[in-house]
């Protein structure tokens, strides 16, 4: 899973293994490791919530998303899973797709298949 934070919005990547975990109830945590006793974690899963919602609580930030729309979002083609823009934060919960160009370090092997993938819009 991967974080993107700009301004407002809070932007979740999930690969097909994790979209399967979430879709299946489990909650998937990611930890990045900032000193030898500092670390930040971000996690998503569901919860009893009405819309994807987020919190922070010491140095974990959790993303909660109703069971049924993890379930739905994760056995269908939709991309996202997002609250209306006027909601603040913007929270984003996305199927992580493989890059259009190839990067040095980037492991798409999860990922899944970019819809411009060998069209000649990429």
């Amino acid at each position: 899973m991967k974080l993107r934070l700009l301004g407002n919005t809070i932007r979740l990547r999930l690969t097909r293994s994790e979209v399967a975990r979430v879709a299946a109830g489990e909650t998937v945590i990611e930890t990045t490791q900032i000193s030898a006793h500092d670390r930040f974690e971000y996690a998503l899963g569901p919860g009893a919530v009405d819309g994807v919602q987020a919190h922070l609580d010491g140095h974990r930030l959790t993303v909660l998303a109703p069971a049924d729309d993890l379930k739905q979002w994760g056995a269908g083609d939709r991309v996202a899973l997002a609250e209306p823009r006027t909601t603040e934060p913007r929270i984003l919960v996305e199927k992580d797709f493989a890059c259009l160009t190839p990067r040095e370090g980037e492991d798409d092997a999860d990922t899944f298949e970019h819809p411009r993938a060998g069209t000649d819009q990429c």
